[in-house]
């Protein structure tokens, strides 16, 4: 008989688990961040790209510091604008 864990990867995997889980935080910390910065821009395209296209926040971040060219203390909002 073959069990699960929470994630759906088998027991005995070790901690691929666990590194599935980071992979994902990772990623829609850095997808919602571009999506949201694509829509206050009103660039649709980049945010249909950035929905559609899984790169585990490669593209998220190239979008933001090579097209955009923010800066860190410019990627989080600041109260209301």
């Amino acid at each position: 008989m073959y069990f699960t864990n929470f994630v759906g990867m088998g027991y005995g995997m070790g901690n691929i688990g666990l590194f599935v889980i980071l992979l994902v935080a990772w990623n829609l910390f850095w997808k919602g961040l571009a999506l949201w910065h694509s829509a206050k821009r009103h660039q649709g395209w980049w945010f249909i790209i950035l929905l559609v296209v899984n790169t585990a926040g490669i593209l998220e971040i190239i979008y933001l510091f090579g097209v955009l060219k923010l800066k860190l203390s410019e990627l989080l909002p600041k109260g209301r604008e």
